[in-house]
């Protein structure tokens, strides 16, 4: 695909992020990638999905400055401020699966 340097930059930063979660709190866990497209739009899907803990509150989660490992709190929130399109779905004991879109300007 033909993204610029800057969404990159974004792309490669919100699989990192995803990655450590991956590794701070689920222990293990996959990242996928796919091409998309919808309509015109062509873009890219990252999706991190763990069979780990869950996430307890979702929404106390997407905070800026929540942490419960002692970082700054922004990776979550980060990643949905970088990504066009994000979405969670977690369940205490079964895991979660964290799903964003980067569309092609």
């Amino acid at each position: 695909m033909d993204f610029g340097p800057s969404d990159l930059a974004v792309i490669t930063t919100v699989i990192s992020e995803l990655a450590r979660n991956l590794l701070l709190y689920a222990r293990n866990g996959s990242i996928i990638c796919w091409l998309i497209e919808k309509g015109q739009k062509k873009g890219i899907v990252i999706q991190a999905l763990d069979e780990g803990p869950g996430i307890p509150d979702i929404e106390t989660a997407m905070k800026d400055g929540y942490s419960t490992s002692g970082g700054l709190g922004l990776g979550l929130p980060g990643v949905r401020r970088m990504m066009d399109e994000f979405a969670i779905v977690s369940r205490k004991g079964q895991g979660t699966t964290v799903t964003t879109i980067k569309w092609m300007d």
